[in-house]
């Protein structure tokens, strides 16, 4: 865990320009149709409605793709990530690293994404992907790297 509480960066109080920045056009979030419905100093909850479009059949019914399970729960760090930023600030993930408890059916899932720690170069990462009943189903944590934002 951490070793001293997480605070707000400046980015945080942007949370307009975090939902502008995707823009007009396609991108990741409205193709799959992902929403944030949790922010707070490190945290980020994003859920999704995954439908059998986004997976495989198996004998035990449909499974959710493993790339799509990854991406849920990177945008869960990513936003945690990011309210920890200040505006001089971005991010790039440098290591991603997700493990699969059991399979992911279509439904609605949630990825909560925490930050475990921030230094002045790196963000560590941590986030968990639930189903409606609450049974956690994969895992992921991740580096960030800080750059400057020019």
């Amino acid at each position: 865990m951490t070793d001293r509480p997480i605070t707000a960066g400046e980015r945080y109080a942007d949370v307009g320009d975090w939902n502008s920045s995707r823009g007009d056009g396609p991108n990741l979030w409205r193709t799959l149709g992902f929403r944030r419905t949790g922010w707070q100093p490190g945290g980020s909850t994003v859920e999704w409605d995954a439908t059998v479009e986004y997976g495989f059949t198996t004998p035990g019914g449909p499974v959710i793709q493993g790339g799509l399970v990854t991406a849920i729960l990177d945008s869960a760090m990513g936003g945690a990530c990011f309210t920890t930023l200040d505006r001089g600030e971005l991010f790039l993930t440098a290591d991603l690293r997700v493990e699969f408890f059991r399979p992911t059916r279509p439904g609605t899932l949630r990825a909560v994404g925490t930050v475990l720690r921030r230094t002045r170069k790196v963000v560590f990462c941590a986030a968990e992907l639930y189903d409606t009943a609450g049974t956690t189903l994969a895992a992921s944590r991740c580096t960030q790297v800080l750059m400057p934002a020019a």
